[in-house]
């Protein structure tokens, strides 16, 4: 039997299981993940947080990791946490609008 790959589409799904606490909105559909790369077992995330002082950021990228690394065939996960450019509420997707109510 083949050996399951990891795809970019295996870590956003797993992503959406990871919640900012202060919105009840998952991170994919707030915007937050702005690059998602994945190189056999190595999984790199650039993300973002609603502002830059979130002082809860460092437990949402936790979050982030610890989910990815659920996920088989993963052998390492980078998280980094930019702030360029900045988040915006332009980035939360459709979904995520009609259930905020914006």
């Amino acid at each position: 039997m083949a050996e399951a790959t990891l795809t970019r589409d295996d870590v956003l799904e797993v992503l959406k299981s990871v919640y900012d606490p202060e919105i009840p909105i998952n991170v994919v559909d707030l915007g937050l993940i702005y690059d998602v790369q994945v190189n056999d077992g190595d999984v790199y995330v650039q993300m973002t947080l609603t502002f830059p002082g979130c002082g809860m950021g460092p437990q949402i990228a936790q979050q982030a990791e610890w989910a990815i690394q659920d996920l088989e065939g993963v052998e390492d996960v980078q998280i980094e946490l930019v702030f360029d450019p900045p988040w915006s509420p332009d980035l939360i997707s459709p979904d995520a609008r009609q259930q905020l109510g914006i």
